[in-house]
């Protein structure tokens, strides 16, 4: 598949801590910025394994394109009975939960993977990519490290190399701010020759470097690019590339507003003046009725949407 055949979007998430919320919800898009909720606003796969209920979905093609990989957070805090008593970070599973599919239409049943440290207390937001240079997925997530006294000790981003999405290497430190800082919601995207990363770290961080597991560079904030934006208005960042176009999308969920997902725009990631980043207008884009969750946006062709909208919409 080339980029030229690509046609439309494929949006997963989830939409909160009610009943049915921690599940897979999807939506189709044409431009990427106005969507429409598939299955009757129902969830599309459920989660039986583990906690019974999944966050922070991300969906990517496999390198050869002859498959999809469907990755999420094993946690339901709506069963553990809210987020005030919900001890997430330091009592949570340590796995992934993963699908799998030929086509987008017909999906496996879902199953668990241990992937986080003995000692972790989480394994959040979930993403991969295809690493070029190995030859391989690298897969990487959050996790917290308990002390022996039980109490979570910062969240830092692991990761781990996968072919399969089956068998995984032992986890190792991919980023950290420091031993009792937080960092989460890694995101990452190639743009030309250069990988771009984002994460929430009390802001939203953007770093570059030229290889997935070489340095990486601090170039940005959401906030110094002047957008207003720091971690504590946003979480949950996401990129994505517009179809046909040099533009790129960077996701942030509003949740200290509860205003759903914010899309951000920019010709140039690795712009570091703010003149290629900006805010659209609120009637520039609509994300439908459902509150959407921290999820991720896949490019689809014009047969992957038909069929899709034609199973669910």
């Amino acid at each position: 598949m080339n980029n030229d055949s690509l046609y439309g979007y494929l949006f997963v998430h989830f939409i909160g801590e009610s009943e049915k919320g921690e599940q897979i919800y999807m939506a189709l898009s044409r431009d990427g910025m106005h969507w429409q909720d598939l299955h009757d606003k129902q969830p599309i796969l459920l989660s039986n394994v583990g906690e019974q209920g999944v966050r922070d979905p991300y969906l990517l093609r496999s390198a050869d394109g002859s498959s999809f990989y469907l990755l999420a957070t094993d946690l339901c805090i709506n069963r553990r009975g809210g987020w005030h008593n919900a001890a997430a970070t330091t009592t949570g599973s340590r796995s992934l939960v993963i699908w799998e599919s030929s086509n987008l239409i017909d999906w496996s049943e879902p199953r668990i993977v241990d992937v986080a440290p003995a000692e972790a207390g989480c394994a959040w937001a979930p993403e991969a990519i295809y690493d070029e240079e190995a030859g391989d997925y690298l897969v990487f997530w959050a996790s917290s490290l308990n002390t022996p006294d039980g109490e979570g000790q910062g969240l830092h981003i692991y990761c781990s190399k996968t072919r399969d999405f089956r068998t995984f290497s032992p986890a190792e430190l991919y980023i950290t701010r420091g031993e009792a800082r937080t960092i989460i919601d890694t995101t990452i995207i190639k743009a030309g020759s250069k990988y771009y990363r984002a994460s929430g770290d009390g802001q939203i961080t953007i770093e570059a470097s030229d290889s997935l597991l070489g340095d990486w560079q601090i170039i940005s904030t959401l906030e110094s690019l002047g957008l207003g934006l720091t971690g504590k208005d946003v979480e949950g960042p996401q990129f994505f590339k517009f179809n046909g176009e040099e533009k790129w999308g960077l996701l942030v969920d509003q949740y200290a507003t509860s205003g759903g997902y914010l899309p951000i725009i920019t010709t140039d990631i690795g712009d570091t003046t703010g003149e290629c980043w900006r805010k659209p207008e609120p009637g520039e884009y609509a994300f439908g009725d459902l509150k959407k969750r921290h999820g991720s946006i896949l490019p689809i062709t014009k047969s992957e949407y038909e069929a899709v909208a034609k199973k669910w919409g």
